[in-house]
Parts: structure tokens; sequence; C-alpha cells
């Protein structure tokens, strides 16, 4: 929703200001222009893609415009499931939380925690790293594990944003393009009246002016939505990996949902009274 509503900003500003100045809209109204930046565009980011990174922006643009964030409740409820795992394991023994790492769907320290549940991503990430906790018991081997994990996941996030940015810096040079090729439309009408050149030449740079308002009025900005996510999206898998990772160490599971606490940000991080409660109730 916030997305729509800066489009709607963007769009009525330029608006606005154009009609101050007495702008006739009609004269923006060039299909071709649009046609050439457009098709052009989606040419280019053919030619750049693979078969996976072009399906990777078909799936990232909805989220952008409905993005998925984070929030303080997120974590929150990642920190008590994770605390109740490592609890039962550390009452009831190791092995004891194989079941629910094995069938997370029926467990019942997962179904407790519904956002997490139905992050798929997330709760692979746990229950593959608990899988061979379980198997090695070796902290150092685990960490290692994890920062491959998310640098995979990392990359493939970041992907659609990354690529989507390389398409906005190409449309001011489409841009330009489809103006060239309205100026040189408009050398054929140089025994034309003034008027018919001043429209022709007007029409020409609405070329330009399309290249950079996508650029960075829509384009560009997208792709940085989907930069940020990517981004919050890793801070989210190094909460999990701090828990984990002090559990390996030998950590208490207070103490080790601890350590993922203070890596929350601390806009989003819960106080520490708030989780303790959150973990007794």
């Amino acid at each position: 929703m916030i997305v729509i509503v800066g489009f709607i900003v963007v769009i009525a500003s330029v608006c606005l200001g154009y009609l101050m100045e007495g702008g006739i809209f009609a004269v923006l109204l060039q299909p071709a222009e649009l046609i050439i930046i457009f098709g052009a565009a989606i040419g280019a980011m053919l030619i750049s893609s693979t078969r996976n990174s072009l399906s990777l922006i078909v799936l990232g643009l909805p989220r952008a415009i409905v993005p998925a964030h984070i929030g303080r409740e997120d974590y929150l409820e990642a920190l008590t499931c994770l605390s109740r795992l490592l609890g039962k394991s550390r009452r009831e023994g190791l092995m004891s939380i194989e079941s629910d790492i094995e069938h997370p769907e029926s467990s019942s320290v997962f179904s407790q925690a519904k956002r997490l549940s139905r992050d798929k991503a997330a709760l692979a990430f746990i229950c593959d790293t608990m899988r061979v906790f379980l198997v090695t018991g070796d902290a150092q081997e685990l960490e290692q594990l994890m920062d491959l994990d998310m640098a995979a996941i990392h990359q493939q996030a970041a992907s659609p944003g990354h690529n989507l940015g390389k398409v906005a810096e190409s449309l001011p040079g489409l841009g330009i393009v489809a103006a060239v090729l309205g100026v040189v439309l408009t050398m054929g009408k140089i025994s034309q009246p003034p008027e018919v050149l001043g429209h022709s030449i007007g029409a020409a740079l609405v070329g330009t002016f399309l290249g950079v308002l996508l650029c960075y009025g829509f384009v560009g900005p997208l792709a940085t939505n989907l930069e940020n996510q990517a981004m919050e999206r890793q801070t989210y898998f190094s909460v999990i990996r701090a828990v984990i990772a002090g559990a390996a160490r030998g950590a208490t599971p207070l103490i080790a949902v601890e350590y993922g606490r203070r890596a929350v940000p601390e806009a989003l991080r819960p106080d520490f009274t708030e989780l303790e409660s959150q973990l007794r109730g």
C-alpha cells in the first residue's frame, strides 16, 4: 500500500507542477515514445537475464507492491519458538526434538509460531541446521553451514532488486534514444511553420522526460524496495543464526535467545522484560 501511495504522490506532484506552469497534457501523450522506451527496456532485460533471474523478477514485483515487512512481532515469535525448541532439547535430551524438526507441520513447538510456520524458508533454515546439529554437534561446522545457507538465500532475495536496478539505469538512455528519433523526424519537417516544429520538438523531448521519470520515480525506487526487503530478510536470518550458534556453543536457552535478541535491529528489538514475559507465558 505504501508503494502505491508513493506512485500516486510522484504522479500528482509532476502533474500539478506541470499544470501550474500552464502545461498541456496532450503534448505528454506520446504512445510512440512509450513503445520505444518500454519495448527497449523489456528487450534489454531479456537479453541480460537468465531464465532463473527473469522468473525471480516476475515473482518479486508483486512483493514490491505489497511488501511482507518483518516486524517486532515476527522477531518476538521467532525468539520464543527457538527458546521452546532449545528448552525442550535441554530438558528431555537433544534427540527429543528430532520429531519436531523432521515434521514441523505437526510439531507442538512450531504450531504455536504461526508466522514462522508460514515462512517456509526460515522454517527450513532452522530444521536443516538442527538436523546437522543432532548428527555432528560441532558448533564451528554449524556456523559455517548457516553462513553458506544465508549467503545463498540472500543472493536469491537480492537478485530481483539488483536486476531491476540495472533496468532503471538504462531508462534515461532509452529516453534519449526516443528523443533523438523524435528530433530526426522533426528535421524532416524543417520547412514547416514554427508552431509545427515547436510541437514536434516538444514531443521528442517527452522521451527524455519519460525515461528520467520512470528511472528515478518508479523503477529505481521499486528496485531499492526489493533490495531493502532482502536486507530485512538477511537480518531476520541473522537473528535465528545467533540463537542456534549460541546454543551450539553450549549456552543455555535463555542466553542463546539473548544472543538473538541483541542481533535484532534496535527499532524492532523486544526488550528483555517483554521477551521474558512471552517465554513464561
